[in-house]
């Protein structure tokens, strides 16, 4: 929760003027001091108002508190257990090999069950997915939103099908283009045993055309540009061999802008024109409408707003 505080660059007192739960309380939460808290039923509906103003899973935050509450009562009996001196009892008990020996194999036995509990729980759990922002029903005035979340670090995360990265602390964050309405962006991370994990938040985007873009739209009317008009472009963009940064615009919108991995194939759809920016032209390629075009540019150098119609190339600014 303190991670995650830091992280918005909110005070207490800013969670606290929002959600209404007394300043001490938060720091309790944050501490770990779970014993001063009040009874379960006040904690839980304080749970329920932070993961509202959070952005989080309420039933999962709720999960780990009642796990690390669990932790911090068998501590504090073992600890009272150790201080409460009971008188030592010496016995006539001895210590045979025997004994040891069973004793050994008794551990071990112990070490593998608890082995195999562990990876059973590993295989059969979903893994963690936390959504930090946009959150659910978020009004977007522009062509994009920006994707910002919390997962596994060795989870693999896909966000509209699409992979993205995910760093050592488990952070990603992605730019995801919107079009104009209601847009769903589905979520999902994966861990090594195949677990799943799915997260969708909707956006709504009012998308207004420019005057700019509407000035051109008319020249293009002017011009008799009839065919590339009613030619709807159907573009794909795939990296290799390595990962490359990619911003893509459709009709003057931006649908893409993010690091693209080498496994992955983006596809776009315009009615006018397609504009590719890479930061690397050589490790960019391009399909037009079943064409493929081969390399972004020649060179390695970053390549800036390529634009393809419906027959391929036209210019660069």
């Amino acid at each position: 929760m303190k991670k995650i505080r830091d992280e918005k660059r909110l005070s207490l007192a800013d969670v606290s003027k929002s959600t209404k739960i007394q300043t001490k309380y938060l720091q309790y939460f944050e501490e770990g001091e779970y014993m001063k808290l009040p009874a379960d039923v006040y904690v839980k509906g304080f749970l329920r108002s932070y993961a509202l103003y959070m952005g989080l899973s309420e039933t999962n935050l709720i999960k780990q508190f009642e796990r690390e509450k669990g932790i911090h009562k068998n501590i504090k009996k073992i600890v009272e257990d150790e201080k409460s001196g009971k008188p030592i009892n010496f016995s006539i008990f001895v210590i045979s090999p025997k004994m040891i020996v069973v004793g050994a194999l008794t551990l071990l036995a112990l070490g593998s069950f608890v082995y195999l509990y562990l990876q059973v729980n590993n295989f059969v759990s979903t893994p963690r997915l936390v959504i930090i922002k946009p959150t659910d029903g978020t009004a977007a005035d522009g062509s994009s939103t920006h994707v910002v979340g919390l997962a596994e670090k060795d989870a693999l995360v896909t966000i509209n099908d699409q992979p993205v990265l995910v760093n050592e602390k488990g952070e990603f964050s992605e730019d995801v283009g919107l079009k104009d309405g209601l847009n769903v962006i589905s979520v999902k991370a994966k861990n090594k045993f195949n677990k799943e994990t799915t997260q969708a938040v909707s956006v709504s985007a009012n998308l207004q055309p420019t005057e700019a873009q509407a000035s051109q739209s008319d020249q293009n009317q002017q011009a008799g540009n009839v065919d590339q008009q009613n030619s709807p472009i159907n573009a794909e963009v795939y990296v290799s061999p390595g990962s490359t940064w990619l911003s893509v615009e459709a009709d003057g919108n931006l649908v893409y802008s993010g690091v693209l991995l080498p496994q992955s194939v983006q596809k776009f759809q315009a009615k006018e024109k397609i504009s590719v920016s890479s930061g690397n032209g050589s490790e960019t390629f391009v399909k037009i409408n079943g064409k493929d075009l081969g390399q972004l540019t020649a060179g390695s150098a970053p390549a800036k707003d390529i634009i393809f119609n419906a027959s391929g190339k036209v210019l660069s600014k």
